[in-house]
This record gives C-alpha cells, structure tokens and sequence, in this order.
C-alpha cells in the first residue's frame, strides 16, 4: 500500500514537472528576448508560471493526500519546483537570468527570512504565565491585545507569544476551534495592518521604499472596521458556545496563579528590532556591489542587526522557557524553504505582471484597473497563494501602470504630484488591504496559519481541515465583511 502510494506520488510529481519544463521549449520567444534581456517580462511565455503555480498546488494539496511524504521532503519538493524554473531559466536567458535571481534573493528573500526568522526566535523567549479561565470576555481581550501587538513584533511574533495563553484559557472548554480560527483572522493576519513589521507584505513594501508611517496613517481606518467587527462577532459567538457548556472554563479547579510574565528582557529585544527597522528607513549610507547586485549599507546593517539581536536573545533566554512555548526551529525551516522556492519560480510571474498589456497576461491586467478590482485581485491571489510574492507582484504591476520607479515611490507618497500621489496610493492601500486582510482566508494565505494550527492541534484542539476552514468559517464570515471593506473603501 505505502509502496503505490508512493508510486502515484511520483508519477504526481511527475506529471507536474513535466507541465512546469514545456515553457523552455519556446525557444522562438527566448531567443526574442535574448536581444532584449531586459525587457524579457514582455517576451516570457505563461508556460513560464507554471513552475510558481506547481509548487503553490504542492503547499496546497501534498499535506492533505501525502501528508508524511509532506513533513519528509516538503524542501526537496520546494527544491524541485526551483530548479524546474531556474536550469531552464538560466539556460534560455543566461546573465540576465543570473541577475534577476540574485536580485530576488538578496533583495527581497534574505531580509523577509532574518527578520520572520528574528521575530520568531525572539518571542519564543516570552512566557505568559498565570491562571486564565477561557471567558468570552477574556478571550476577546486576548484577542485584542493579540490584534495590537501584531503591528508591534509581527504576526508571527505575537501569535507564538499569544497562542499559548490562549490555548491554557481554554483548556477546559469543549468547543474551542472558533476561538483559534479567530485567532487566525485578528491575530496572524489582520492584526499585522498598522506598520511594516506586522505583515510580511507591508515589510516588502517598506524594502521597496514606502515610508514606514504611510502604512500606519492609510490603513488605520481599514483596521478598526475589521477588527472591531470581528471582535465583536467572536463575543456573540463565543457566548453562546460559552452558555452551552455545562462545566464552562470559568469554574477551573485549583489554586489560582496570578498573571506574570517571564523572559521580559525579549520584549527590550524586540523594541530593539523595532529601531533598527525605523533607523534603516531614514538613514542613507550608499551602496555595495554584492555580486552584481547593488544592495544598500543601511540594509546590510539593519540585517545583521537583527541577527546579532536574535543570537543574543537564544544566549539570555533559558531553555526552560523556551520549552515552555515548545519552541523548535521545524516552523521558521520550513516557512525559510518553502519561500525560496515561491520567491524563485515567482519571477516570471513578476516580470510578466510588470510587462503589463505587452505581457501574457495582458487581458487580465488590462482588466485590474480600479482600486476595488485590485484589492479583490490582489485578496483573492493571497488567500489561495500566499500574500507576501502576491503583494509583490500586484505591487509591481500598480508601479507599471503608475509609470513610477522604485525610486520615486516615497517622494510621490510624501507629497508629490497630487493625482500622481492619489493614483498610485490609492492602489497601494487597496493591494496592502487585500494581501493582509484576505491573508486570513485559508491555511496557506499567511506564514503564521499553518504554525498556529498545528500548535492548536498538538494542544488536542479538533481544527478544521483546509476546505472545512474555508467553507465553516472564511466564506460565511470574512467574505461579507471584505464585501463591506470593498464597498466602503474602494
């Protein structure tokens, strides 16, 4: 039995591979663009996505069909899908195909992983300690605070410092799978709105050169809508499970333990996280040739900075309270392999969106026009996808119909030309809004889903499947209030 099943995975496999390598053999296109590498988007084929969408479809469906192949071999298949792109890649458009990986995986690859990697290292250092009884009141409080400090350490710091708390509140209570599917829409994702560092999106925007304070000023009001709606339909919800219980969390036995927290010195840490960023935002110390590729000092330092910082934290912090929140270093590994290999099969996807009309995708961009068909665009991609490449992408795509560079994107944000300035910002909230908020809509729409359901099922918590996810919870609750976002912002 596991020998076929086996067999069908390869063939699986297979099959996929085969669909990802037929772009190479349009070699009348590539020898097109050889003339003009760097206009390639405009000549690729969209045989050339198919590599991106293989491994999209193997985050998607290897952990339901194959699940031990999965948690086996999940980097070699991020691997596999890599290379499928990259040999023929490299084969067809030479330099030019040197540069665009080397500038995909200096620019945007690296610094997403050290400061996921930092934040993650960093929070698991925080215990919340205490007796918690898993109240509606309470739980919505958690959750609250959750929301807030997602903009402060990033979603995937505070749903690794606030999921254990939430799960000890609620060990008692029988119908808890609610709780941390919300956890999911306000914590890993929509609480991550009001700075660069709550979303891995809004961090590639800020690298690409939006003010960091942009984010805070034009997505608050998205953000209150959103959360104070949910919030206030996770109380009703929860509320009535709560009334339905006959031993509900409140009546836990035992002697009660004041609320404290431990490991605090990483909360310091994380603070000095926070102004690195900001202090690479401002300063301007030039540039060096990294292998072709000009990369920024103040990046560099601002990189290193946050590794020194998470080095220092695994020297300080003892290992007692980092089993406590049983840390291990599996969630951030296969969050940094998966990435690699999204972040280079997602290179067509960005030089074609770049390309615009003169693309293969052409129809499809013609027809994103308006602020509301980017933010369901942009939503819809990141919900089923993953959020942060999704970003990049439609982040390109705004620029090429702005007629902006990177370069002038803080100067037009901080006052430039005024429709300039409400063209391309109108866009971008919309973008950002859909990434982060539609993040939510599935397990694989944000870094953090799968690290909090897998957590909550360790801890015995009977979550949903990935379909049963979407169909119980994503479409009947989030849909309609991004129906309502849509409607009232865009």
């Amino acid at each position: 039995m596991k020998t076929e099943r086996q067999h069908t995975v390869l063939k699986f496999s297979f099959i996929l591979f085969a669909s990802g390598f037929l772009w190479s053999l349009d070699r009348t296109t590539a020898s097109a663009a050889m003339t003009t590498s760097p206009a390639f988007g405009e000549c690729l084929p969209i045989w050339s996505m198919l590599p991106f969408v293989g491994i999209l479809l193997s985050i998607a469906f290897f952990p339901l069909m194959y699940p031990h192949v999965w948690h086996r071999h999940f980097g070699k298949i991020s691997a596999f899908w890599a290379l499928t792109f990259a040999i023929p890649f490299l084969a067809l458009y030479q330099g030019a195909a040197v540069g665009e990986i080397l500038h995909i995986l200096l620019i945007d690859y690296t610094p997403f992983i050290i400061l996921l990697g930092g934040l993650f290292v960093i929070s698991a250092g925080i215990v919340i300690r205490g007796t918690l009884s898993g109240t509606p009141m309470l739980n919505t409080g958690l959750l609250l605070i959750g929301s807030l400090l997602a903009s402060l350490i990033g979603t995937t710091g505070a749903s690794m410092v606030m999921i254990r708390p939430v799960l000890r509140a609620n060990q008692n209570r029988i119908r808890k799978a609610h709780i941390i599917c919300f956890f999911i829409f306000l914590v890993a994702n929509i609480g991550g709105t009001l700075t660069p560092l709550g979303d891995p999106p809004l961090f590639l925007g800020y690298l690409h050169h939006i003010p960091f304070f942009w984010v805070t000023r034009n997505l608050f009001p998205h953000f209150l809508l959103t959360t104070g709606v949910l919030l206030t339909l996770f109380y009703v919800i929860d509320m009535y499970f709560f009334r339905q219980e006959a031993a509900p969390a409140a009546d836990t036995q035992g002697e009660k333990t004041p609320l404290h927290i431990k490991g605090m010195h990483n909360g310091i840490i994380l603070t000095g996280i926070i102004v690195i960023i900001l202090m690479s935002g401002f300063l301007r110390l030039g540039e060096i040739d990294i292998l072709g590729i000009p990369v920024t000092f103040q990046n560099l330092l601002r990189d290193a900075g946050i590794v020194v910082l998470a080095l220092v934290s695994l020297k300080t912090t003892s290992k007692t309270l980092r089993e406590e929140n049983a840390f291990s270093w599996t969630p951030i590994m296969e969050v940094a392999k998966l990435f690699a290999g999204i972040f280079i099969t997602m290179i067509p996807v960005i030089a074609i969106l770049k390309a615009g009309g003169a693309g293969a995708l052409g129809n499809i961009v013609n027809a994103v026009q308006s602020p509301n068909t980017y933010f369901w665009a942009t939503g819809m991609l990141s919900a089923f996808l993953d959020n942060a490449p999704t970003y990049l992408a439609f982040f390109n795509m705004a620029l090429a119909k702005t007629g902006l560079s990177n370069g002038q994107i803080s100067a037009t944000l901080c006052g430039g030309a005024a429709q300039a300035q409400a063209g391309f910002s109108g866009l971008l909230k919309a973008i950002s809004i859909g990434a982060v908020f539609m993040g939510a809509f599935s397990y694989l729409g944000n870094a953090p889903n799968f690290m909090v359901k897998s957590i909550a099922e360790e801890a015995g918590v009977n979550m949903p499947s990935f379909f049963g996810y979407i169909l119980k919870y994503a479409v009947p609750i989030l849909l309609p209030l991004f129906a309502i976002v849509a409607f009232v912002f865009f």
